[in-house]
């Protein structure tokens, strides 16, 4: 009974950009030699999203003891899974009426120096944008799109 009760599941990721040879790049977290994905978790019923964010990122990327001031900014993508199978749009379907799975895509500011305690078997990687774009057989859909849609903000590089 309570499965069917329960609400369209809610996830947050951050997309962490950090500027390699005036190049930009997104940080991935790498399991093994071919799976990629950006650090999130999933929303409990009634939690703010950014601070869900900012709690995940803490625990995910944080170091015992130091405290990082995670700047999350704009949300930049939204993704549906529209039943229980691994295919995600950036748009619902027409012939779903409730699916199953929301996926939001924020931008993630980071401080000027930061240290991160990465998860046991995983690499934390810095891949340049130009790597990304229209790689869905290396990155899948959402991070191979990541380039377009960060095409509106203009880099600063300092």
């Amino acid at each position: 009974k309570q499965w069917y009760q329960r609400r369209v599941r809610g996830t947050v990721e951050g997309v962490l950009l950090v500027h390699e040879h005036n190049l930009p790049h997104v940080l991935l977290l790498q399991l093994g030699t071919s799976f990629f994905k950006l650090p999130g978790c999933e929303v409990r019923p009634g939690e703010d999203e950014i601070e869900a964010l900012k709690n995940c990122l803490s625990e995910t990327l944080g170091r015992n003891g130091d405290t990082i001031h995670w700047g999350v900014d704009e949300l930049i993508g939204n993704w549906w899974r529209p039943n229980y199978e691994p295919p995600q749009y950036p748009y619902i379907p027409p012939h779903i009426t409730k699916p199953k799975e929301h996926r939001r895509l924020f931008l993630v500011r980071l401080p000027d120096k930061a240290m991160f305690a990465v998860p046991r078997n995983y690499k934390l990687v810095a891949a340049p944008l130009f790597e990304l774009y229209d790689n869905s057989n290396g990155y899948g859909p959402v991070i191979s799109t990541l380039p377009q849609s960060l095409s509106r903000f203009n880099y600063v590089y300092a």
